[in-house]
């Protein structure tokens, strides 16, 4: 995916063209005395899954991958009979 960087007045001016370009799939990073302070995307219809999104953040450098050996397959939960943890709160709200 492609970014333009553009300032807010210019924004202000060009918002249809900027619109246009975000239907198109180009991220617009809006800038206030050049600190970015905002971006025009496009809404998908389909919202990506957290894998996207961890992969996504790890691509622009906000997230570091996990090295592989620190990964841990955890266990599936304990069954626990419904609303028992609803019954454990309170209890400790009572004492």
């Amino acid at each position: 995916m492609s970014s333009t960087r553009m300032g807010v007045r210019e924004a202000k001016i060009n918002l249809s063209k900027l619109l246009k370009k975000a239907r198109e799939g180009e991220e617009v990073i809006i800038t206030d005395r050049g600190k970015p302070v905002g971006r025009i995307i496009s809404v998908s219809k389909k919202a990506p899954s957290l894998a996207e999104r961890l992969k996504r953040a790890e691509e622009q450098g906000l997230l570091d991958p996990l090295p592989q050996k620190r990964r841990k397959v955890l266990p599936p939960p304990l069954p626990a009979p419904r609303g028992i943890a609803q019954k454990y709160l309170q209890d400790q709200r009572n004492k």
